[in-house]
């Protein structure tokens, strides 16, 4: 039944999901180790493999669907992806929708092998929502709530494989110590800008746990998914916004086009307020494999760098 997967390009997202459950389907059941490593673990975000890759080590072999300046809310899998979702002996993904229609796809596969959504025991009490009753996925910006999701992956990976449950829980006692020294580093940083500046305004509304927990106010021109559409009223009402308080730098982001603010920068200037692009946020992605922004702890120290200095 697999002689023909390359064809799944002519069928569509539609066609290749029917195709990836029953491919699964007519496997036997996956939960089980084995015993061999490295553990194959298949990811959807680069924030989530990170995660993974920090407390599994050398016990698991990690591969990341969504890469660097990927959108995981316009995402669409491809004929390759199905090649790594069947290999993986676990699956992790985000959760809340932000991987939108996949994220239905992952919990019907979870019959057949270990898929875990990382933010599956975050209280539900604290999670975000918009106007239109919309969860709000980005709450990896709240370093405290990300070392949640961390201690669901070494849940997950002791569970799998109990042998070396000592092994998995040193090296998340090793990363959740970095996960605190990072929070209190934003939280040190992110005070020193007087508070009538702290306006963090974006491409998208990704922010916002970041601003619940940092004390900022956040505005974006998109909602919280960069599915929805914007138009020239939200435009509007930014310019407005901006020049109303005098603020001074917007930023862009890594995964999302840049015509959006700079339209928006465009509209102030025409107003006569001056305002820059104060540089690149990293929001649904991680940058380039290699460099600090490819992790997440770089990734959360570039964001807040760019925007102490812009906003300073």
């Amino acid at each position: 039944m697999f002689t023909n997967i390359r064809s799944l390009r002519w069928f569509g997202l539609a066609g290749l999901y029917l195709v990836l459950l029953f491919s699964i389907g007519c496997q036997k059941q996956a939960d089980t180790f084995d015993g061999k490593y490295p553990i194959q673990i298949t990811s959807t975000t680069g924030m989530v493999s990170d995660l993974v890759q920090n407390i599994g080590k050398e016990k698991v072999t990690v591969q990341t669907l969504m890469g660097p300046g990927v959108d995981p809310h316009l995402y669409k899998a491809s004929h390759g992806d199905l090649d790594k979702l069947e290999k993986a002996d676990i699956i992790f993904y985000s959760g809340l929708h932000l991987e939108g229609k996949m994220s239905e796809v992952l919990e019907k596969i979870g019959n057949q092998k270990t898929v875990v959504a990382v933010t599956s025991e975050i209280n539900p009490k604290i999670l975000l929502q918009t106007a239109e009753n919309q969860i709000d996925p980005h709450l990896w910006f709240d370093v405290s709530l990300w070392i949640e999701a961390a201690k669901k992956v070494e849940k997950t990976l002791i569970a799998y494989d109990p042998k070396n449950k000592a092994f998995y829980e040193q090296n998340a006692s090793v990363y959740l110590k970095s996960l605190q020294e990072l929070d209190t580093y934003v939280r040190t940083q992110l005070s020193t800008i007087a508070p009538e500046q702290r306006v963090l305004v974006t491409a998208h509304d990704a922010f916002g746990y970041f601003g619940k927990a940092y004390g900022y106010e956040v505005v974006g021109l998109q909602g919280i998914s960069t599915a929805s559409e914007y138009g020239l009223k939200d435009v509007q009402r930014l310019v407005d916004l901006l020049s109303s308080r005098k603020i001074k730098a917007v930023f862009v982001e890594s995964s999302v086009p840049k015509k959006s603010i700079e339209a928006v920068v465009q509209g102030a200037k025409q107003k006569g307020h001056s305002v820059v692009i104060g540089g690149e946020l990293f929001s649904d992605a991680l940058g380039e494999h290699g460099t600090p922004e490819g992790t997440y702890i770089g990734m959360v120290r570039h964001n807040v760098d760019t925007i102490v200095q812009a906003l300073r």
